[in-house]
């Protein structure tokens, strides 16, 4: 970190080189593995990279500019050498000998002795020396100049740090063999020498080790396992054990990605100044929004890092993933996923289940009621899509009563509309199976038809957007394709779905918000919330709407979150841009933004007491014949009339970052993030450098 002020002289930090490229994992040989396993990872606040992180005192030093300080120091220094130079010469008199003349003997004094003499005269001209020094010294401060300037050119080189001692040592693996896994320790240590491991291994046995730990998997097993593979053991389904390349800088020990730097200005907190900044699942639990226009980075530094990072862990059976984007978005290469659903493309191996892999009716309603027209509920926080959900209901119930699955989209869409036909096939099916109850339900849908307000005819016309022949291989529920299901997220998957942007923009919305609402009801019902679940939006337009607002802040609880991003608080509706900045626990807004965007963001950070300096200068009026010719001299010399200068100090209440900072002060590729952990831990508004 590089400081300034009005000297332009601050200390200088510089961090440490980094020991490999940027996005690469640890070396293949083991001295560079062992050497990335040992680095120091200390406790940070929220959003530090804490990969060899030092950490920093809270409050900023008082830093007196260079010029200042050797300017100080050298006046002191004349002015020590004055002082004694009066003393030695008489000029103060001898007043500073009486200590001498009351403490020590006559004998001492008169002395022929030479020895005694040195000794006793000029051993004390040396303490009174050394006594002006000190004084002088300390108001010249000499001990900042020794070390700004001295100290840091006599310093010898650091040795290298010893081995750890084995108990310590975290290459020596100990907590498998204080688990009582002594064999496989010794293999993993052996092939981290080696060099035949890798950082995601780390991360996949530690994984696995912890479920061992837990009892839910068996110890024998896992020894057995890491004995016969060593490194490669416990591997992921696919038996990938790393990305065909990765793009940003991954810590796996610490599940953090660094996306950039924190830049070293005074509306920073000094603790964060110059560190880097990195984001992992404690943060992206809490759900992160990221505003800005096109152009401003959000897909390249904010979005595909954290799918990368998000992918990696995954195959470190830690969490799963799905990255929703328009088709050539830039969201990584098809080989770094699992499953890529490919939505309108003909040559699409996955489809996409239209309701979510659930067999329950009501269920399925509720979300594909949320999706088709969840936008065009009333956009308040208290607002909801019920009616559309109980017509859903009232159809999506009989049909799979007797056909054991849900509709296609061209049946749903014909029994929306209340074409007759497969509506009167429908209630023959169901009387002759003597479903009474959902004959019920199939009378109270027709009674609807065709009424004022009946919300069929909105939903047919939503349904009728995926009816199209681009979709016409996609959403099948007979059994023929190869759906993928949001309830999959009990397993380590990483998931990309392309959406059809080009001439089927409003389909693709639909698509955002069925994808949202599956990710939500999905996340929220799973067996084994140990894994991180996360859905990554790169495109959140239309997608905001008020039961996703209720869901997003539930999915803390969950172990889940949703990357989302908007070109502009303009998408989400103006009663809706409150509720959904109060419901993700960290805000980006990138430079671009628009003044009025930026008071949004200015509101929910709030404002905080600062320290406000006024300076004023009162021209000096000089009486005195001598002081008005001073003041003319002066005049002369410096071109401006003599002042002084009075500084008043107050404490004041101003936001953080005001909407005028966020629109006019954010630099090209930088970005200005709030945190919140999902332990309540939070940091303040941080100015990055997104390209450090």
């Amino acid at each position: 970190m590089r400081g300034g002020s009005a000297e332009g002289a601050r200390l200088t930090y510089v961090p440490p080189p980094p020991a490999r490229a940027p996005g690469a994992a640890p070396g293949a040989d083991g001295e560079s593995f062992l050497a990335w396993l040992r680095t120091p990872r200390p406790g940070a606040a929220p959003g530090v990279w804490r990969f060899g992180h030092v950490p920093r005192p809270e409050q900023e030093p008082e830093v007196v500019p260079t010029r200042q300080l050797l300017t100080g120091a050298g006046i002191a220094f004349l002015v020590g050498w004055l002082i004694w130079s009066l003393l030695n010469n008489g000029y103060l008199g001898s007043w500073w000998i009486v200590p001498l003349e009351l403490f020590t003997p006559d004998s001492w004094r008169s002395s022929e002795s030479q020895v005694v003499n040195l000794l006793v005269w000029d051993g004390y001209t040396l303490l009174i020396v050394l006594a002006i020094m000190i004084g002088v010294g300390k108001i010249g401060r000499w001990d900042e100049v020794w070390r700004r300037f001295v100290a840091p050119r006599l310093r010898r080189p650091e040795p290298a740090e010893p081995q750890p001692a084995p108990e310590a040592d975290p290459a020596e693996w100990p907590k498998l063999r204080a688990g009582g896994a002594g064999p496989a320790a010794d293999r993993l240590a052996a092939d981290a020498r080696a060099g035949r491991m890798r950082d995601i291994d780390v991360a996949r046995i530690a994984r696995a080790w912890r479920s061992v730990r837990s009892g839910n998997s068996p110890l024998a097993a896992f020894t057995d396992a890491v004995v016969r593979d060593g490194a490669a053991a416990c591997p992921h389904p696919s038996g990938d054990r790393d990305l065909p390349q990765r793009g940003a800088r991954h810590d796996l020990a610490t599940a953090q990605v660094r996306l950039g730097t924190t830049v070293d200005d005074p509306r920073n907190p000094y603790a964060y100044r110059g560190t880097g900044l990195a984001l992992g699942p404690e943060l992206i639990g809490t759900s992160l929004l990221a505003v800005g226009p096109a152009g401003s980075g959000k897909t390249g530094t904010v979005v595909w890092p954290l799918a990368e990072a998000l992918c990696l862990q995954a195959l470190a059976g830690r969490a799963a993933v799905v990255v929703v984007g328009a088709a050539g978005a830039g969201l990584g290469p098809g080989d770094a996923y699992d499953v890529v659903v490919r939505v309108g493309h003909p040559d699409s191996v996955y489809d996409l289940d239209l309701y979510g892999g659930t067999t329950d009716p009501d269920e399925a309603a509720a979300v594909l009621a949320e999706a088709l027209v969840g936008d065009l509920v009333d956009p308040h926080p208290g607002a909801d899509s019920r009616r559309s959900t109980t017509v859903l209901a009232q159809l999506l119930g009989p049909f799979h009563a007797v056909n054991g699955r849900f509709p296609s989209v061209p049946q749903l869409r014909a029994l929306l509309d209340g074409v007759p036909g497969p509506l009167g096939e429908l209630r023959k099916a169901l009387q002759e199976a003597g479903q009474e109850a959902m004959l019920r339900e199939l009378d109270a849908r027709e009674r609807q038809l065709g009424h004022p307000g009946d919300p069929g005819a909105v939903l047919a016309d939503r349904i009728a957007l995926l009816d199209r022949p681009a979709f016409a291989a996609f959403f099948d529920t007979s059994g023929q394709s190869t759906p993928f299901s949001l309830r999959a997220l009990d397993h380590p998957v990483r998931v990309r779905i392309d959406l059809p942007e080009r001439g089927h923009a409003d389909a693709s919305r639909i698509l955002a918000r069925l994808v949202l609402a599956q990710f939500t009801a999905s996340a929220a019902v799973r067996e084994d919330r140990s894994l991180f679940a996360c859905l990554v939006l790169d495109d959140a337009t239309g997608t905001v709407t008020p039961e996703a607002v209720r869901r997003i802040q539930r999915l803390r609880s969950a172990n889940a979150g949703v990357v989302m991003t908007l070109r502009t608080l303009d998408d989400a509706p103006r009663p809706l841009r409150t509720p959904l900045l109060g419901a993700v626990g960290c805000r980006m807004a990138l430079s671009g933004l628009t003044p009025w965007d930026g008071q949004d963001f200015a509101d929910v950070w709030g404002k905080e007491w600062t320290e406000a300096r006024d300076v004023t200068d009162r021209q000096i009026i000089a009486e005195t014949p001598a002081g008005k010719a001073v003041h003319v001299l002066r005049r002369v010399i410096t071109g401006r009339a003599p002042t002084a200068r009075a500084v008043t100090v107050r404490q004041v209440e101003r936001e953080r970052w005001s909407a005028s900072e966020l629109a006019h002060a954010v630099p090209p590729g930088h970005a200005v993030l709030s945190l919140t952990d999902v332990r309540g831990e939070h940091a303040p508004p941080l100015l990055v450098d997104l390209r450090g």
